[in-house]
């Protein structure tokens, strides 16, 4: 008989919990970018979003944060409030800055939930159509016949494009000037102007241009050919290994965001990043999915502070 009623107040109890557990999204999502509108981070984060908006029934709200490689965006997410309702979304540069920014007002790790890696794709390298070189090799020789005269546009100091063109300049032994701007929107549209000569950044922000002719791509920095551009060798068949280097996107959520809601936000981002739908979308954006677990996310992170950070002390002799 005592069994029989803990067993009847079990069943009472449960649906009574489950009842007062919260429902999640209720509101809006505030997603965060760190980078201004018109690069690839805002463009695959504007078509993840639109599709998590359709299948939750809540607006998701994109909030461009540029600056500081980032640090803007992330910080802002570190100190919000950790009820799923504020997320961010970085590239690889997130990785990247422990090793440029000494004194970060966050710890990349410690005061972050991971949720999932979204995208993977390459850096490409393109030049104005008015610089004469189709090839690494020509752009090397025009570099070392007059040092310092050339010059590069990046999304911004510390970035992953950044890193990628200095280890080219350390490879190919050349010096060529750096701008940097704040984005890779602004740095691509001002490479497709003419307001600067060559130009790096992810095959999401550069395919826009190249398709327009604006722009001529020279290099991939992938280990293998990026699939929206199959006919663009990779710095590896030009004979520089040594500038190979790849990027990505990742959702974070800030740290003690109750687990109940980083899962529901990895298995329906999880979804709609292998749907044939999206995955057709990014194919066109010059990026191929890559989503996977929380943790699998949080050791891709670590790795990546290690090598980038290796990385980072070489392309500056430090």
């Amino acid at each position: 008989m005592r069994r029989f009623f803990v067993v009847i107040s079990l069943a009472l109890v449960s649906p009574l919990a489950a009842a007062q557990a919260p429902a999640y999204p209720t509101k809006p999502i505030r997603v965060v970018v760190a980078s201004l509108p018109g690069g690839g981070l805002d463009f695959v984060a504007r078509g993840v979003g639109q599709q998590l908006t359709a299948a939750w029934g809540q607006s998701v709200v994109i909030d461009n944060r540029a600056g500081a490689s980032g640090t803007i965006g992330a910080e802002l997410v570190a100190r919000a409030v950790p009820d799923g309702y504020t997320l961010l979304f970085v590239s690889a540069s997130y990785a990247v800055n422990p090793s440029v920014y000494p004194k970060l007002p966050y710890d990349s790790i410690r005061d972050f939930a991971p949720i999932t890696q979204a995208t993977a794709q390459a850096q490409v390298l393109a030049v104005h159509p008015s610089v004469a070189a189709r090839s690494l090799k020509d752009l090397v020789a025009l570099a070392k016949a007059a040092p310092g005269r050339l010059n590069y546009a990046s999304p911004g100091d510390g970035s992953l494009s950044q890193l990628a063109f200095d280890l080219f300049k350390a490879t190919a032994g050349v010096d060529i000037h750096h701008i940097p701007y704040k984005g890779a929107g602004l740095s691509t549209t001002a490479l497709a102007s003419g307001e600067v000569q060559i130009s790096s950044a992810s095959a999401v922000s550069m395919l826009p241009h190249v398709k327009s002719g604006r722009i001529r791509p020279l290099a991939s920095t992938g280990t293998r050919r990026a699939p929206a551009l199959p006919d663009l060798p990779t710095m590896v068949e030009q004979g520089y290994p040594g500038a190979t280097i790849s990027g990505w996107y990742a959702f974070f959520a800030p740290a003690r965001t109750p687990r109940p809601m980083v899962d529901k936000l990895n298995a329906e981002l999880t979804r709609i990043l292998q749907s044939p739908q999206m995955r057709e979308q990014l194919a066109r954006e010059g990026s191929e999915p890559q989503a996977g677990t929380p943790e699998q996310l949080a050791q891709h992170l670590a790795a990546e502070i290690g090598r980038l950070g290796k990385i980072v002390k070489a392309a500056r002799g430090k």
